[in-house]
């Protein structure tokens, strides 16, 4: 059975580390399944998704010249999920057409004119964020800056 990219095959798990898990693909070829492939969702333990001898269908990403082979057991999982999320892409484009083109004047049309929230017509309220968000920053800047000073050794830093 030669292994191509693309294909879906079975194997089961040889192996786990704190990366990912190696799976026995049989005619002696191992691939390895990094933890990211393990599922759609965040996988903190791998212990937790998968054990030594489960068996697990996966889908071959690559096949180096070095003979590894990388594999991935979520995009193996037949998924519903594009087709939602085309549907989700085309309500979003609707609804910026149409926030973008009840929102138009005179002026010329700004690139982010439909992602802005309710408030974008009173520039006040834009004003005052963005202020708000300038005195934050230099007050997180000059906090970081006043701890590095004195680890790198630079003039006037606190010494502990």
């Amino acid at each position: 059975m030669a292994i191509e990219v693309g294909s879906k095959v079975s194997g089961k798990v040889s192996g786990i580390t704190n990366f990912g898990a190696f799976i026995d693909l049989g005619d002696h070829k191992t691939g390895l399944v990094h933890i990211s492939e393990v599922s759609n969702g965040f996988v903190k333990d791998i212990h937790d998704v998968l054990k030594v001898g489960d068996t697990v269908t996966v889908k071959v990403l690559t096949v180096g010249d070095d003979g590894k082979i990388g594999l991935s057991i979520r995009k193996a999982e037949e998924q519903p999920a594009p087709a939602h999320h085309n549907h989700n892409q085309s309500s979003h484009s609707n609804h910026f057409e149409h926030e973008a083109s009840s929102h138009r004047s005179s002026k010329p049309s700004s690139h982010y004119q439909g992602h802005s929230n309710k408030q974008h017509d009173d520039p006040k309220d834009f004003d005052s964020l963005l202020s708000g968000f300038l005195k934050d920053s230099e007050v997180r800047l000059t906090t970081l800056k006043r701890n590095t000073e004195g680890k790198r050794g630079g003039r006037g830093g606190r010494r502990s």
